[in-house]
């Protein structure tokens, strides 16, 4: 489903070397299979999409259905990091870019800031709304979704009742501990489980992202699905990812290539690049190493970000994300003024353009000093998201052990944790 095409780098890479960085992928590979290297005990989401049971489904779609009875139409979706970008990645890629979907409510999150505004925005929205709610987080006291979830929690309990607050609140956790579990436990919130083996960027195919997906109307069968195909297809002998991995891991360590840039030529997959710089930067960039993951949208940032792509430090290389189809046609029409000097387009597709505009721009950053790989799927639909989800995941796991990191913890990221919760003078800091 995936296909991966490497070409764009053949000026920059001699074949022998990359050669020996595959044979590199080849080994962490086979240690990810194993579950032999560090952090093996948070590898659960190579086989999770082969273990999502007809139940499991059938839970998920059980309170999407309650709130449609309801009459909900605002879901609050609260959690930070892999919590929310998985979810939010798969509404942007699926959704329509302007209109609201009238058989399933709006979803929106929250808790990933603590942006005073944002939060006062939220509950003017939900002043006007029939409001549900999903909290996501193992432990219940992580900083930004705690406070989101106390402003939420007390909207719904005032405007409906606390007798009636927990048809609408759904809690994602920790299967046996935390103050979120013990909170829904005491009040009674439908719970899902935050498989202890997969950590959060790794969460997409978990009730983490399913949920919210599935609320939002989208065909979370179809998404796990495709990330089974992608699974089946790279476990046993697909070596798109390997190469993917072995690549990236020679640009950044023979040509001194440190940052990443994914791009796109279609708004809708903005948000899976800031899902992969979660996957990649929190997976990779620790013991001062690391390829530092950047996302752009053409042809949008061509006119802003081109000039330095094209002339600036020679530090970057692109993975450019190639959608083969589109699932909409509009043509360029003729003018009888041609003032604008389009008429040369006329009867040609948009997407022809877009096409074009892509293919002129890979030769001009190639020659401009910038290798290019890319990653191709058919059209933007649950089936291929799922597959791009299992794609990136396989791939980051073999690739931070090419780089001999620990993919699956995030020690660095406590650090500023600390120093917070000393200023707003938290007890014990």
């Amino acid at each position: 489903m995936i296909k991966f095409n490497y070409s764009g780098c053949d000026s920059f890479v001699d074949r022998a070397l990359l050669k020996e960085y595959e044979i590199k992928a080849q080994n962490s590979r086979a240690i990810l299979l194993r579950g032999a290297g560090a952090g093996s005990e948070f590898t659960g989401w190579k086989s999770l999409p082969a273990e999502i049971s007809e139940d499991d489904f059938q839970n998920i779609e059980t309170v999407r259905d309650q709130w449609k009875t309801l009459g909900v139409n605002l879901v609050i979706v609260i959690g930070i990091g892999g919590s929310y970008l998985g979810a939010k990645c798969a509404l942007e890629a699926l959704g329509h870019s302007f209109l609201q979907r009238t058989d399933a409510p709006r979803v929106v999150f929250a808790g990933n800031c603590l942006c005073e505004e944002y939060h006062a925005q939220l509950l003017d929205l939900a002043q006007q709304s029939n409001v549900a709610c999903i909290v996501i987080s193992k432990s219940g006291t992580t900083t930004e979704p705690a406070v989101a979830f106390r402003l939420v929690k007390k909207f719904i309990e005032d405007k409906y009742g606390r007798d009636r607050a927990a048809e609408r609140i759904v809690a994602i956790t920790d299967a046996h501990k935390g103050a979120l579990k013990t909170l829904a436990g005491k009040e009674g919130y439908c719970s899902f489980v935050v498989p202890d083996n997969v950590g959060g960027r790794f969460s997409v195919l978990t009730p983490v992202g399913l949920l919210p997906i599935a609320v939002a109307g989208y065909d979370i069968r179809a998404l796990v699905r495709g990330a089974a195909s992608e699974m089946e297809a790279l476990v046993n002998g697909d070596d798109s990812a390997l190469r993917y991995a072995a690549m990236r891991n020679c640009l950044y360590s023979e040509l001194g290539k440190k940052v990443e840039i994914l791009v796109s030529f279609n708004p809708r997959m903005q948000y899976l690049g800031e899902w992969w710089k979660q996957l990649f930067g929190e997976s990779e960039g620790k013991d001062g190493k690391g390829i530092f993951p950047a996302s752009l949208t053409y042809t949008t940032d061509l006119h802003s970000m081109g000039q330095y792509i094209q002339d600036g430090e020679r530090i970057l290389f692109e993975t450019v994300l190639c959608v083969e189809k589109a699932l909409r046609e509009v043509r360029i029409c003729e003018d009888e003024l041609d003032l604008d000097q389009l008429n040369y387009l006329a009867g040609k597709r948009v997407g022809h353009c877009n096409e074009m505009a892509r293919l002129g721009t890979a030769k001009a950053h190639i020659d401009g000093g910038v290798p290019q790989m890319e990653i191709c799927i058919e059209q933007i639909d649950e089936a291929n998201l799922g597959a791009l989800f299992f794609f990136f995941e396989f791939a980051c796991g073999v690739s931070a052990y090419m780089l001999g990191v620990n993919p699956f913890n995030q020690p660095g990221v406590e650090a500023y944790k600390k120093n917070m919760f000393a200023l707003l003078e938290k007890p014990g800091y």
